[in-house]
C-alpha cells in the first residue's frame, strides 16, 4: 500500500524517480531518459510540468490513494458521488450488495477508522496537496522566471492546495494543514490536526485572488474569478455571510470565465451535463477530461465509471456498472403542485412517485406525469437528472425498466444520468481505448454560476433581503422552466439518435415564484425554499451531505430519509424497502464528518512523545 509521509513527491507525469548518482564519468552518471533531477524541476519548463501534475489530480485518477483496499479511482471521484451523495439522500449505493463492501457502512454512517476508503481519500487529497506544493518550492527556485510569472504560478498553486485542502475539509473536519515548508527531510511532517484549517485555507485564496489574471490563454486554468467563487464558498462552509455577499454579488456582476465571457445560466440546463457543450458560460471551475489522446483514458472522466445504467440484455451503449442509482426521496421532490407550479418542500415524501418497482419489463407501466396522464407534473429537470421508465435516457432510448438496473429489489429502479456521456458520442467524446465506454470527456464543475446564484440566495435569506434572494431562486428556476431545454419524446422510439419530436416527454412545470412570495414566507419559509431549490438544481453532483452539514440539519433530515426509504413503495402501496438502509442512524455531533483513518494517525506516532499527532474526531 502506497503511504503518504508528506515526503516530496514528484508527479508522474513527468518523473520515474529523482536520481543522483555518485558513478561519474559513466552511463550511470547520466539520468535516464525521462528521469528529471531537483535542478531540471527548477526551471520554466520544470515548474510549468508541476504545475499540470497538481491540476492533473483534480479529476481524481492518479496519485496515491486510487488502488487502496484495491477500489480504484471511485474512491476519489471528483464529484464525491460517494461522500456527497450515497452518503446522503441523493442516491443509493447500486450495484448488488456485495459490490464495493466498503461504501455501505459509509452510507449507514457506521464506518470503522480502518475502512480503506478513508484511507484512500485520505492519502489522495494529501498526494494532490503535495504536488502543488513542490510547484512552489521550484518555483522559488527556479532562473528562467520573472518575477511575474513566478508570483501567476504561485497563485495558481497555492489556488490547487486550498482546494484539496478544502475537499479533505468537507470530508473529514480535522485536517493538518500542510504547506511548501513541511517536508519529511525536515522532520515537520507530523502535524497536528486541531487546528482549524479554513484561516490558512483562506491565505490561499485571497492570494490567488490577489495575483491571478481574470482571464487565460489556457482554458481549464484558474482566474481571479473562480478564485473569488472558492473563497465565497469557504465562507459559505464558515458561516461568514458578511463576508460572502460582496463576493458574490461582484461575481455575480463582473465575472467572467478563464476566457473572458461573462457568467451567465446557460439556455438549456442539460448543456451542463453534455461533453459537447462543457466549459460553457456557466462553469466557473471544472475539472478538465479528455479522451482519444493515447493516456489509455487517463485524462478521462475515470471517477463515474462505475455510475451508468447497467446491461442486462439491452443497453445499447456503456455496459457498466449500475452504481449510484437516485432514491426514492430524490424523485419525489421533483414532483410539483399541477397549478402553481412550485415543489412540495414540506409533503413531497408523503407519497412515492409511481415507479416500476417489481415488475417485469413486458409488464404494463404509465410513468408518472406521463403524457397520458391527468393531474400529475414534474419539475423538467427530473429527466435530465434520474433515468426512469418510460422516458427517453438522453439519445440512448426509452427507459425499458429492469433490465437497464443491476439488481433493483436492493437498490430500487432509477438510474443516474447527469454523468453519461450521449450515445452519439461514442468514440468521439468517449474513450476507445478502455474496457468500457464509459471513460468520457464530460468535465465535472466543481462550481457553476447556479451554485453562485443560489450562495447569493442563501446569504441574502440570512443576512439580506427575502425578495432579492426570490430574484436569484428565479433566475435558476426561470432556465429550468424553458422549454427547450426540456426532454422530448423521440421522432422513431425505435431509432433514438434520429432525434427529438415536438412533444414532451412528461408533464413539465415549473413557474418562478410569484412577486412577495419569499416576503409572505418569512425568513424560515424562505431559507427552506432556498435550499429545496439547490437539492433540485444540484442534484447528483455530490453537493447533498456537505450542504446537509453546513447548514446543520444532517441529522435531522438523513434519519428522516433513512425512515422514508426504509418503507418506500412503487407509488400504488407495494413496498419495496431500500434494506442497505435498514436500522441505520445518523448521530449528531459525530457523523457529520467521517473517521480518520487509523493507519495514517498511526504513522503519525512520536517515539518521542509516544503518542501519535493525528487526533480521531469525536465518536469514532
Amino acid at each position: 500500500m502506497k503511504r503518504v509521509n508528506f515526503k516530496l513527491v514528484l508527479p508522474a507525469c513527468l518523473v520515474l524517480g529523482a536520481m543522483l548518482y555518485a558513478c561519474s564519468k559513466s552511463f550511470l552518471s547520466k539520468p535516464p531518459q525521462g528521469v528529471y533531477t531537483p535542478d531540471a524541476m527548477a526551471s520554466r519548463a520544470g515548474v510549468e510540468g508541476l504545475l499540470i501534475g497538481a491540476y492533473s489530480l483534480l479529476d481524481g485518477n492518479g496519485g496515491a490513494g486510487t488502488s487502496v483496499a484495491g477500489a480504484g479511482t471511485w474512491v476519489t471521484a471528483e464529484d464525491n458521488w460517494v461522500w456527497g451523495g450515497v452518503c446522503a439522500d441523493d442516491a443509493h449505493k447500486g450495484s448488488d450488495p456485495g459490490d464495493q463492501p466498503e461504501i455501505v457502512p459509509l452510507m449507514r454512517w457506521s464506518e470503522s477508522p480502518t475502512n480503506g476508503w478513508l484511507d484512500g481519500k485520505w492519502a489522495w487529497g494529501y498526494d494532490a496537496i503535495q504536488r502543488s506544493n513542490d510547484v512552489l518550492r521550484y518555483a522559488r527556485l527556479a532562473k528562467d522566471m520573472t518575477p511575474a510569472d513566478t508570483t501567476e504560478v504561485t497563485a495558481e498553486a497555492r489556488f490547487l492546495r486550498a482546494h484539496y485542502h478544502m475537499d479533505l475539509k468537507k470530508v473529514f473536519n480535522q485536517i493538518p494543514y500542510v504547506d511548501e515548508n513541511v517536508t519529511y527531510a525536515a522532520g515537520n511532517w507530523r502535524i497536528d490536526n486541531t487546528i482549524d484549517a479554513w484561516p490558512m485555507i483562506e491565505a490561499d485564496l485571497k492570494y490567488a485572488m490577489a495575483n491571478l489574471p481574470k482571464t487565460q490563454g489556457d482554458i481549464g486554468r484558474v482566474n481571479f474569478y473562480a478564485a473569488e467563487a472558492y473563497l465565497a464558498k469557504a465562507y459559505m462552509f464558515e458561516h461568514k455571510f458578511t463576508d460572502a455577499q460582496p463576493l458574490l454579488a461582484d461575481l455575480i456582476t463582473n465575472g467572467t470565465t478563464s476566457s473572458g465571457k461573462p457568467y451567465a445560466l446557460v439556455a438549456n440546463f442539460n448543456d451542463n451535463f453534455n461533453a459537447a457543450t462543457k466549459n460553457n458560460t456557466e462553469s466557473v471551475f471544472a475539472a478538465q477530461m479528455s479522451v482519444n489522446d493515447n493516456t489509455g483514458a487517463a485524462n478521462a472522466n475515470a471517477g463515474d465509471v462505475l455510475n451508468y445504467p447497467y446491461n442486462n440484455g439491452d443497453v445499447p451503449f456503456v455496459n457498466c456498472c449500475g452504481f449510484y442509482q437516485p432514491s426514492f426521496s430524490l424523485a419525489n421532490a421533483f414532483v410539483t403542485d399541477p397549478v402553481t407550479g412550485y415543489p412540495n418542500p414540506d409533503t413531497y415524501n408523503n407519497k412515492d412517485m409511481r415507479n416500476d418497482m417489481g415488475l417485469k419489463k413486458t409488464d404494463p407501466f404509465t410513468p408518472y406525469a406521463g403524457p397520458t396522464t391527468v393531474g400529475e407534473t414534474v419539475d423538467p429537470r427530473l429527466d435530465w437528472t434520474i433515468g426512469r421508465r418510460g422516458i427517453p435516457y438522453l439519445d440512448w432510448g426509452v427507459v425499458p425498466g429492469v433490465t437497464w438496473v443491476r439488481n433493483q429489489i436492493s437498490a430500487g429502479p432509477y438510474l443516474p444520468m447527469k454523468n453519461s456521456p450521449r450515445a452519439s458520442q461514442n468514440g468521439t467524446l468517449t474513450d476507445k481505448s478502455s474496457w468500457t465506454a464509459g471513460y468520457s470527456a464530460l468535465n465535472y464543475n466543481f462550481i457553476r454560476f447556479a451554485d453562485v446564484l443560489l450562495w447569493a440566495a442563501e446569504v441574502e435569506v440570512e443576512i439580506g433581503s427575502l425578495d432579492k434572494a426570490q430574484t436569484y431562486v428565479n433566475m435558476v428556476r426561470s432556465r429550468a422552466a424553458n422549454a427547450s431545454g426540456f426532454v422530448y419524446q423521440y421522432l422513431d422510439p425505435t431509432k433514438p439518435q434520429a432525434g427529438f419530436s415536438a412533444t414532451p416527454a412528461a408533464h413539465y412545470l415549473i413557474k418562478p415564484y410569484a412577486a412577495g412570495f419569499f416576503a409572505g414566507l418569512g425568513q424560515d419559509g424562505a431559507r427552506k425554499y432556498v435550499r429545496f431549490e439547490r437539492r433540485l438544481e444540484l442534484a447528483m453532483e455530490g453537493h447533498r451531505f456537505f450542504d446537509l452539514v453546513r447548514w446543520g440539519i444532517a441529522d435531522t433530515e438523513l434519519n428522516s430519509y433513512v425512515t422514508h426509504e426504509t418503507n418506500a413503495t412503487d407509488g400504488a402501496g407495494h413496498p419495496f424497502p431500500y434494506t442497505l438502509l435498514a436500522g441505520a442512524v445518523f448521530t449528531k455531533g459525530t457523523n457529520e464528518y467521517f473517521a480518520i483513518p487509523q493507519i495514517e494517525i498511526d504513522a503519525t506516532h512520536d517515539p518521542k512523545t509516544g503518542k501519535p499527532t493525528l487526533t480521531q474526531n469525536p465518536g469514532y
